[in-house]
């Protein structure tokens, strides 16, 4: 947790809570259902959680926003973002039911109340959404293919509406089809931990 409050201070005591209870919950349901890698479980904060918040140094989402987390696996980024923002919608889907159950679970536990988690591929999702947001579920030129039909034309945040990705590496071809318009932002720019100093994150609008 202390990765957490020394880049995010202001959270309320609810959220401090809800944070807090991750540790313990995907610590045990990754002894039931593997949807963290084992070395990874011990560096949930660092490698999930605060990884999943770095869309909110981008992004200040307003209240009413309606945002896709597309191949949530276990629940990121999108659980670390509906704690972050409690008067905002979030659907959360994947293409395997287990994790769906987990993300389910882990959201009931902790009391979230504006998170949906279906069983569901990206190609039968037909709702809109302000923004998708992503963690390296594919490549960025098949992520975009896929979620142009997702991005809804209002216009309710400081900016436009799009795709929010999580990339580690060298995305220099990936961003190339786009890169008129793509900002790439490297997360060692808001995070000084080693972890992050290869870490991207993607912003396309898309509408």
């Amino acid at each position: 947790m202390n990765e957490i409050l020394k880049y995010f201070p202001h959270l309320t005591d609810v959220q401090r809570h809800q944070l807090e209870l991750l540790a313990p919950l995907y610590a045990d349901w990754n002894e039931k259902i593997n949807v963290i890698s084992r070395k990874d479980i011990d560096h949930l904060y660092e490698h999930h959680v605060l990884h999943s918040m770095s869309i909110a140094m981008a992004v200040n989402f307003r209240s009413g926003t309606q945002v896709l987390d597309l191949g949530t696996g276990g629940g990121f980024p999108g659980i670390p973002l509906a704690i972050l923002f409690p008067e905002v919608r979030f659907k959360l889907i994947d293409g395997t039911g287990k994790k769906i159950r987990v993300v389910n679970e882990v959201s009931s536990a902790i009391g979230l109340r504006n998170v949906e988690a279906v069983q569901l591929r990206g190609e039968e999702e037909q709702g809109r959404f302000d923004f998708v947001v992503s963690r390296a579920v594919m490549p960025l030129p098949n992520l975009v293919k896929l979620i142009r039909k997702n991005i809804a034309r209002r216009q309710l945040n400081s900016i436009g509406n799009g795709l929010l990705c999580l990339k580690g590496g060298n995305v220099d071809e990936e961003v190339r089809p786009f890169k008129k318009y793509a900002e790439v932002t490297p997360l060692s720019q808001w995070f000084e931990e080693e972890w992050f100093k290869e870490k991207r994150l993607i912003y396309l609008p898309l509408c």
